[in-house]
Parts: C-alpha cells; sequence; structure tokens
C-alpha cells in the first residue's frame, strides 16, 4: 500500500484545522464559565443590548471576594496593569506593568473614572458596585468589559468577565474576530494571574 503524499497529508491537515476553528473559538469566548454562567445576565449587559460578540469566561479563587475586589480596582495602564503577557502587551508600545502586590495609591475608583488601555486609549467606570461587580465601557459604548465576584462554597469566589462587543459595519466584522482571538489569549492569561495573587496574598 502507497504512502499517502505529503499533498494530500497537507490538505488533510488544513482541512481538519479548518473543521476544528469554531470548536476553538467556542472554547475561547467561553473559557472556565459555567453553562448557568453563560446564560446568566451580568451588569453592564444593557450597555451593548444587541452585541455582534460576546465573550464569558470565569474562574474559581480560593479566596474571598473582599480579597479579590482590590485588584480588580487597579486595573489599568500607568496602575496595575492587566496581569497579563506583559511583554506582549508591551511589544506593540502599551508600556504595562502588572503589580504583584495591592497599592494604596490605586485603590481609588469612582464611577466616571478613565481605566486606560493604553495610553491614548481609555474605558470608562460606568459601574462600580464594590466587591461585587466593576464594569469598563467605551465612550462609543460599543464594547462592555464587566468584571463580577460571586461568593462560592468554602469562602471562595467565582470571578467572571464578559466583554460585550457591538455589531459592525459588516467590513469590520473580521476585525472583531480577530480582536475576539486576542482577546481569548490575554483574558484567559489576565484570570490565572488574579487568581495566583489573591490566593497568594490571602494564604
Amino acid at each position: 500500500m502507497r504512502a499517502p503524499s505529503p499533498r494530500l497529508v497537507a490538505a488533510l491537515a488544513v482541512s481538519a484545522g479548518v473543521a476544528l476553528l469554531p470548536l476553538a473559538r467556542t472554547w475561547g469566548l467561553q473559557w472556565g464559565a459555567t453553562e448557568a454562567e453563560l446564560d446568566a445576565p451580568l451588569p453592564g449587559d444593557d450597555i451593548v443590548p444587541a452585541p455582534g460578540l460576546v465573550a464569558t469566561r470565569g474562574i474559581t479563587i480560593d479566596a474571598p471576594a473582599e480579597q479579590v475586589w482590590p485588584w480588580l480596582v487597579q486595573l489599568g495602564q500607568g496602575r496595575g496593569g492587566f496581569y497579563s503577557y506583559d511583554w506582549l502587551e508591551n511589544l506593540v508600545g502599551l508600556g504595562i506593568h502588572s503589580a504583584q502586590r495591592i497599592e494604596p495609591r490605586w485603590q481609588e475608583l469612582a464611577p466616571g473614572d478613565e481605566v486606560h488601555l493604553a495610553r491614548s486609549a481609555a474605558l470608562a467606570v460606568t459601574v462600580l458596585d464594590p466587591p461585587h461587580a466593576l464594569v469598563l465601557t467605551a465612550p462609543d459604548a460599543t464594547f462592555s468589559w464587566a468584571f463580577t465576584l460571586q461568593p462560592g462554597r468554602f469562602r471562595t469566589t467565582r470571578l467572571v468577565v464578559r466583554e460585550r462587543y457591538a455589531t459592525p459595519q459588516w467590513w469590520a466584522a473580521p476585525v472583531n474576530e480577530v480582536v475576539g482571538a486576542v482577546s481569548t489569549v490575554m483574558s484567559r492569561r489576565m484570570l490565572i494571574g488574579i487568581r495566583q495573587r489573591a490566593q497568594a496574598a490571602a494564604h
């Protein structure tokens, strides 16, 4: 029996990759979230009422919400960073430096304050409900980023993060998909980074 040609092997590999793309996309947009969390309404959902793309991700943290909340409050460029891959963010000049401890100078946050993604890009605080919910919104209300803390068993906390992207013009739809893919990588690391920091501080 003849071995399959390299061309056939390559074609099969490409076909398999294309077939798996929808599964990988769904996994990335729903990483760590339960079915109940995917279906549950969260603070800030009304800001982008008919989104073209939604990502809901979650993680369990072995610390009470009161000890996780300070890490969320100091999010931002020029503040506590995003607890993700700083080196990737800084490759494009974002100047992100994720904090390893809670800094009192970054604990003051109020509705209407800006949280910078970069020096020239910021989201506004639209919901601030300590220690339950923090929602950041783009100036044109085309994007919302909700961080919610829900108490679990044995003084654990579920951190559920939801991104909602407004439906773009047809020609810009692929941009949302690229942003969603990048968000999968960075947000997953951010959730793990918050968990590591909060648990280390709590214990």
